[in-house]
């Protein structure tokens, strides 16, 4: 009996123990939430989002945190599913009461979880949406650190045109996915308008599913036509199935898409066709701060089981690490505690900050976000041919001034 005694006593305190631990980690701990694609079609870009993130915990805990305080990243995967998305995202707030969301990543989970950011009083920033209008119609708090599609493709569209000597092309897109089909049936047709390119599939477009398999009949017409150059609107899961047949059907045409093509997976589509795509970051750029983000992410990304051996950082990793490094600041200028207490008037503080902010340095240069919510900041035109992507030493803002 006095044993038992004695052993109720010594978990009854070992407990308490564990709740005061428990309650001490978090009133000196920051939390910030992610979602991410980890699995399903984009899973390459959510798992590489996901050891960027990581690697960016590390870094600030090791320099002492935030304030003092640990960062702490808690990060989910949506599948790229709008439903799953929206439940991370109150999981996030709810549950885990995180300051802010780097996410969700594709459009089309975007348009439902971002209504709900708004709902909830969070701030939410994907790293990967690029559908024109979203951020802009679920203010304040949604953000976005791309730049709007229709201004990547209105200063894109004309260096392709004029490198390649395009004068007719054909445009095949994803029906399915929301930014795919906005660029492939609205932004690219308008701007192939004003800059006088033929559309030879203008009266009947060309398109696909996401998921389909086949797209050989699409291709077939395709070639039939004999465009100089097709414009690619998918995501890269979906664009290397097109690029396959392409090299299947003897298609050897260039290829113009919008920032969804950038992955390492479209290097080995097929190496000989060109395919160009707009982008905010580049691993080869030669700045400091590229290269050594690149030279760190690097090896943690090709040590990973679950991505390609030859994987480099994309735009879409160092995104999310400026978005994560933004909500770091915001926590540091406003003196943010992470009290349970403080935590709606802190995720305002976030908010004015990511509102406000006009100099911060990203890795590809300044970064401020409009009213619209959507990333003032500059981009580059790469080309992936013979399995590498290159930058056509251009870099170029929205409004259309590009500097060699």
């Amino acid at each position: 009996m006095e044993f038992n005694k004695m052993m109720l006593a010594r978990s009854g305190a070992a407990a308490l123990a564990i709740t005061l631990a428990s309650s001490a980690a978090y009133a000196d701990t920051i939390r910030f939430g992610a979602v991410v694609p980890a699995s399903g079609p984009f899973a390459e870009w959510g798992r590489a989002n996901t050891v960027a993130l990581k690697m960016l915990e590390k870094e600030v805990n090791d320099a002492g945190g935030i304030n003092g305080e640990k960062l702490e990243i808690s990060i989910y995967d949506d599948g790229a599913k709008p439903g799953q998305a929206a439940s991370m995202i109150r999981k996030l707030t709810d549950d885990d009461k995180v300051l802010a969301i780097a996410g969700p990543a594709t459009s089309s989970a975007a348009e439902v979880a971002f209504p709900l950011a708004n709902q909830l009083g969070i701030v939410a920033v994907s790293q990967n949406s690029s559908k024109p209008g979203l951020a802009a119609s679920n203010r304040p708090w949604a953000f976005r650190n791309t730049v709007d599609e229709a201004k990547l493709a209105n200063v894109t569209l004309p260096w392709f045109v004029e490198t390649y000597g395009v004068k007719k092309v054909a445009i095949i897109y994803d029906a399915k996915d929301a930014t795919a089909t906005a660029v492939g049936s609205s932004i690219f047709p308008k701007a192939l308008e004003a800059n006088g390119i033929d559309v030879v599939d203008g009266a009947s477009p060309i398109t696909f599913n996401t998921g389909d398999l086949d797209v050989s009949a699409q291709v077939t017409k395709i070639r039939a036509m004999a465009p100089d150059a097709v414009i690619l609107s998918a995501d890269y899961s979906q664009a290397i199935t097109v690029l396959r047949e392409m090299r299947r059907q003897g298609v050897k045409l260039p290829v113009l898409g919008s920032t969804q093509l950038i992955s390492s997976a479209i290097l080995a589509a097929d190496p000989e066709i060109p395919v160009v795509a707009p982008t905010t970051f580049f691993a080869g750029l030669d700045t400091p701060a590229v290269q050594d983000f690149t030279a760190k992410l690097t090896p943690l990304l090709r040590a990973q089981k679950n991505l390609p051996d030859t994987i480099e950082p994309s735009q879409f990793d160092a995104n999310i690490y400026e978005i994560m490094s933004l909500f770091v600041e915001a926590a540091k200028s406003a003196k943010i505690t992470g009290k349970p207490e403080d935590l709606a008037s802190d995720r305002e503080k976030i908010r004015d900050y990511m509102a406000s902010e006009h100099d911060f340095s990203g890795l590809g240069g300044k970064i401020s976000f409009g009213e619209d919510g959507d990333a003032v900041k500059s981009f580059f035109i790469v080309e992936a041919k013979d399995g590498a992507w290159t930058a056509k030493d251009t870099a170029c803002s929205a409004e259309g001034a590009c500097s060699q």
